[in-house]
């Protein structure tokens, strides 16, 4: 467990259910004894297994504590609030939430939608030159990250400026001196990255789910307080750097630049987006000025893993639409330097040989092309990248479905061949799901013909076979399990139990064929009368010699032999 990482699993809490696997885009998962832990180097944290583990097993590194010792420090600290604040906590006014932080002990609140009007007038210097090529947006860090870690050849298009985050933070000690600390609070579980990353411009990163929980402790109620008029952004409010939240925001405010028609906006939102639009392309091959827009979220940040979720998307953007005062005409200001370098982080590649992959293929039953089924039941969208995944130490056999079905069936069909009884198992309807054998050949007739046609003699009607269905069909419908029930099946005698599968809808039972035992105690008890009898003449002969009574002497052996006979 790496507590120091942004995104770590509760070992304890996690279930084996490896969903966290099916979803990470980039497959950032080690599973080990079926608990499923992050793989720092690889993750972008993205959030997405946070939001989709359904026992709450991926947590998200809390930092309050770590922003609560910035507060008591000497050093003022700021607010960088994300421009989602105003689908997050909506119908609050920004005078209410201003007063709510500085509560909390903030020098101040800033909107880091003043950096993303920085970046986009420092990248509207560079488009207006551009004449081909393609760049790539540096604002979702998750995006930046896949980049240069996944498709690194593409490095060298991400635009060379700061994301909107640390832009505002330099921006931030233009304006109040090197000395204050910044922290960003937003719904991207990234930016704790982009903070261990780059201390020096932004100390801490929080979340909105965090905020909303430190509101809570510290009893204080946004909606209830009177804001003064010292509870306004700083320095000033945004514009339309607002609008960077959503889907195509960016691309707006790139528009409103003069100069900047020529190029041709897209956006692509989601890294399995991302890695489609630029998979077979090389950059030399854009002809054309092409400026895409990268966003890890569908949507924009509005749909971030640190947000609420808690209302339509289409309500969210049309939210962030109206908070936004956007310009048409921009006014020509001085830039902070934000310029920054992206370069390739290639991740080093596993030299597995062909025979490798063939032997790991081979140990989860996939012996031919057919037996390669690529359900995607693993997490994995093909059996050879599953195989890969086992090879480098990120997977576990028991993670392929269809392999442990297979094995599953095959044990039970061993075992079911080796009982020496006759099981079966039955549904709600009295039909046979699966039996042995042995049961063919105690329900006798065709059933052992059957069993050769179809083993297990599946969809069979119990009645059918044996006379006594009534006992499962008691079972199924009480839920009372029956124990060593003796029944009779033509001249055999069978010993019963009958037990729940699923109460109601499945039961199994065993039969044990006891005419054997039970004509071996016969015996037992006829020879045990034949030895009494010989005693007992003797004992007559002795009494009859010993003058004692003969009577009596009878009449208790007789009586012995009678009760060893009942009870054996």
């Amino acid at each position: 467990m790496n507590l120091a990482y942004p995104i770590y699993t509760a070992d304890a809490e996690c279930q084996d259910c490896f969903k966290c696997v099916r979803h990470c885009p980039v497959k950032a998962i080690k599973v080990v004894s079926g608990h499923a832990s992050v793989i720092s180097d690889l993750c972008l944290a993205c959030g997405e297994c946070v939001e989709v583990c359904p026992v709450h097993a991926k947590k998200v590194r809390e930092d309050l504590g770590s922003v609560r010792q910035l507060l008591q420090g000497s050093a003022p600290v700021y607010v960088s609030l994300a421009p989602s604040w105003g689908s997050e906590f909506r119908g609050l006014p920004a005078a209410n939430l201003i007063a709510a932080l500085r509560q909390l002990g903030f020098a101040g609140v800033s909107e880091t939608a003043l950096g993303a009007q920085i970046v986009s007038d420092s990248l509207a210097l560079s488009l207006r030159e551009m004449r081909s090529g393609l760049l790539l947006s540096s604002a979702c860090p998750v995006m930046v990250d896949f980049i240069r870690k996944y498709m690194p050849e593409f490095s060298d298009c991400i635009t060379p400026v700061l994301s909107p985050a640390l832009s505002h933070a330099r921006y931030l000690q233009e304006q109040f001196g090197e000395h204050i600390k910044v922290v960003f609070i937003g719904p991207c579980i990234a930016k704790k990255n982009e903070a261990d990353r780059r201390g020096e411009l932004i100390s801490s990163a929080l979340m909105f789910s965090s905020l909303r929980q430190w509101f809570k402790e510290s009893k204080i109620a946004p909606w209830q307080l009177s804001p003064t008029a010292e509870d306004c952004f700083v320095p000033e409010n945004s514009r339309e750097g607002a609008l960077y939240p959503i889907e195509g925001g960016m691309n707006e405010t790139l528009k409103a630049h003069s100069g900047c028609e020529h190029i041709n906006y897209m956006v692509v939102s989601g890294i399995d987006a991302l890695r489609q639009t630029l998979d077979g392309l090389r950059p030399e091959d854009v002809k054309e000025p092409v400026f895409i827009e990268t966003l890890a979220c569908i949507g924009g940040c509005v749909h971030g893993p640190g947000s609420e979720h808690c209302s339509p998307g289409l309500l969210e953007r049309l939210r962030i639409i109206r908070n936004t005062d956007f310009r048409t005409e921009l006014p020509e200001r001085r830039l902070p330097s934000i310029i920054e370098a992206y370069p390739s982080a290639a991740l080093p590649q596993s030299d597995i040989s062909l025979q490798e992959l063939r032997e790991a293929l081979q140990s989860i039953g996939k012996h031919n092309e057919k037996d390669e089924l690529n359900c995607g039941g693993c997490g994995y969208n093909s059996c050879r990248n599953f195989a890969r995944a086992l090879l480098e130490g990120k997977a576990e056999p028991s993670m392929c479905v269809s392999h442990m079905r297979n094995l599953a069936q095959k044990k039970s069909n061993a075992m079911l061949r080796c009982i020496p009884a006759g099981v079966v198992i039955v549904n709600s309807e009295l039909q046979l799901l699966e039996c042995n054998r042995r049961f063919a050949e105690l329900c006798g007739g065709s059933a052992p013909e059957i069993y050769e046609l179809a083993p297990g003699m599946p969809k069979a009607r119990l009645e059918k076979l044996i006379p006594f269905a009534g006992l499962f069909e008691e079972v199924l419908k009480s839920g009372r399990e029956l124990f060593r029930e003796a029944v009779k099946l033509e001249q055999r005698l069978l010993n019963v139990s009958i037990f729940n599968i699923e109460p109601g809808l499945v039961v199994g039972a065993l039969l044990f064929d006891v005419t054997q035992t039970e004509f071996t105690r016969e015996q037992i008890a006829e020879q045990a009368r034949q030895v009494i009898d010989k005693n007992l003449a003797t004992v007559q002969d002795i009494a009859c010699k010993l003058g004692e009574h003969m009577a009596e002497t009878e009449i208790l052996l007789r009586s012995i032999a009678e009760n060893y006979a009942d009870k054996t």
